[in-house]
């Protein structure tokens, strides 16, 4: 009997796990339908699939072909049972990954995501408990107030940002097109989903990157167009 190696396993207990939580997020809705007797109309629910089914199709796919070459098998496996993906998930295996000076899409980088997400999502479970159980009134009370009101709004752009300024300021060059599209974009479609905008100007960085170093990626294709005749 062949022996599996490590991906072959993430990838089997990944599917184990993501095929779980699927379980449980049916279940729980089921469960409360069972115990007090009321059912959702199915026309209602007919009318809602289509309605969201259609977009949410297109940004998991884009989703999956997006962060998976950032956080590799094991990583995204985790990332998507875990959620929070795009504000919390994905900036700390990026920022594991440089820290540790490991790429992604190698085995190093492959490690060091999965623990870092993993380590990630424990550390969430125990300050969301902590803050919870300590702060819930006063958290209650300032996101009302109108003073903090814009600070709590701002949370995720100030995340972002902070981590965004760091490789911008290695790579300015890289950031200048896929930060102007994003703009554009958001300036006449600011409905925009991140999961799309993020493929989008991913692709754009992709692109501007080719044409910046254009010296070293086209001799590369065609070495590899060469080698593939």
């Amino acid at each position: 009997m062949e022996k599996k190696n490590y991906f072959d396993k993430v990838h089997v207990w990944g599917a184990v796990w993501n095929y779980a939580a699927l379980l449980m997020m049916f279940g729980v809705p089921v469960a409360m339908s069972l115990v007090l007797q009321q059912w959702p109309s199915l026309g209602v629910i007919g009318k809602v699939v289509a309605t969201l089914a259609p977009l949410y199709w297109v940004t998991g796919i884009i989703e999956v072909v997006t962060y998976v070459p950032m956080l590799g098998a094991g990583g995204t496996y985790l990332s998507f049972v875990t959620g929070n993906i795009s504000n919390l998930k994905l900036p700390c295996g990026l920022n594991a990954m440089e820290n540790a000076k490991v790429r992604p899409n190698t085995e190093e980088g492959e490690v060091i995501s999965t623990i870092s997400i993993a380590v990630s999502s424990l550390t969430t479970t125990v300050v969301i408990a902590v803050g919870v159980l300590a702060f819930a009134g006063v958290f209650a009370r300032a996101s009302d107030n109108p003073t903090f009101k814009a600070a709590f709004s701002n949370v995720l752009p100030a995340l972002f940002g902070a981590l965004g300024a760091s490789y911008f300021s290695k790579h300015w060059k890289l950031g200048i097109a896929p930060i102007l599209f994003g703009v554009v974009v958001l300036l006449f479609a600011p409905s925009t989903g991140v999961g799309i905008l993020m493929f989008v100007t991913i692709v754009v960085a992709l692109v501007g990157a080719a044409l910046i170093h254009r010296d070293l990626f086209f001799p590369l294709l065609r070495s590899i167009g060469k080698k593939k005749k």
